[in-house]
């Protein structure tokens, strides 16, 4: 089974919050698109060299960070018709991409994906 780690996930992983079992778990076969990523420095605000160290930190443990890919771009910006009624961003956006293209489960802690009724599988963490 292929895991596709939305921000959320990997935040409550890093903050030790509910949820974070499920996602230590999945790392070792996670995935995170790049866009995600950016969204996880942005919460915890590290240095240059702390984000450096963070990446290979969840590198190491399992995690692969991939680019979002054109294919996985278009999906996403399709998906906003669809979403904008719950408030996904294009972050959300985008990991459901990388879920909906690669056939992964989508892990993460907004509750309200569960709602969307889109072609992807979907765990909520908590």
């Amino acid at each position: 089974m292929s895991v596709v780690l939305d921000a959320s996930a990997l935040l409550a992983y890093l903050q030790l919050e509910p949820g974070a079992d499920a996602v230590k778990a999945a790392l070792g076969e996670a995935t995170m698109s790049t866009v995600n990523w950016a969204e996880v420095i942005e919460k915890v605000s590290p240095s240059e060299s702390e984000a450096v160290e963070l990446r290979y930190g969840m590198q190491s443990l399992g995690l692969t960070l991939l680019p979002l890919s054109a294919v996985q771009a278009e999906i996403a910006g399709r998906l906003r018709e669809s979403t904008v009624r719950f408030g996904l961003s294009l972050g959300d956006r985008a990991c459901l991409a990388v879920g909906m293209d690669s056939g992964g489960v989508v892990y993460t802690a907004d509750r309200v994906w569960l709602e969307l009724g889109l072609d992807v599988e979907i765990k909520a963490i908590r």
